[in-house]
Parts: C-alpha cells; structure tokens; sequence
C-alpha cells in the first residue's frame, strides 16, 4: 500500500450508521466517530462564524485544544465537535457568535 491509499479504507469497519440533523437537513455518521468526522464527511467544512468578525471556522487541532469547532448541539451551544461522539437524532446546528444559551421558562 502507498502511504496515504485510501483503496484501503474500504475494508475498515464502521460503527453502526446513525443520522444526526445539522441545519435542519439530515446526514448519516456512524457510531464510534466524533461530530466533527461526520461533519467533514458530509462535505461540511464550517462549524462557526465569529462573533466580531463573522468569519468562519472549522477544524484546527482535531484534539480539543484550539475551540474553533465549535458548535450548537442539541440546543446547547459552545460544544466542541471534535471531542464529542455523535448519538442517534443529535441536532447540529452552526453556531453564530457567542452562541445563544436557552432561558428556562
């Protein structure tokens, strides 16, 4: 195999295929992989816009450190998408800004 082959990549096992909701429109991902994995394969590469500048951003460091993949999940926002594994149903939601953090009634 040359390195960086992805023929082999085929024979991998996946996890069980799940489907989560981002922006409202369903995608599949599967058990095992973080929000930010089934993100990417689902051809997103944006997780936020700033809050000063509205630019975007997305997937740095992959490992936690750097927050710039940070998303609205499941109504909370500032949850980094890198360090959380998707669940069956999850809502994604691209964050802008700050995030807005939900009111109790």
């Amino acid at each position: 195999m040359i390195h960086g082959d992805l023929r082999m990549a085929a024979n991998v096992a996946r996890g069980r295929a799940l489907r989560i909701v981002v922006d409202g429109e369903e995608i599949g991902a599967y058990e095992g992989e973080s929000v930010a994995v089934a993100l990417l394969a689902a051809g997103r590469r944006f997780t936020r816009w700033t809050a000063r500048a509205g630019e975007p951003r997305g997937y740095f460091c992959g490992m936690g450190v750097c927050h710039d993949c940070l998303v609205t999940l499941d109504g909370l926002p500032n949850v980094r998408a890198c360090m959380t594994p998707v669940k069956d149903g999850q809502r994604v939601d691209t964050q802008r800004g700050l995030g807005e953090w939900p009111v109790a009634p």
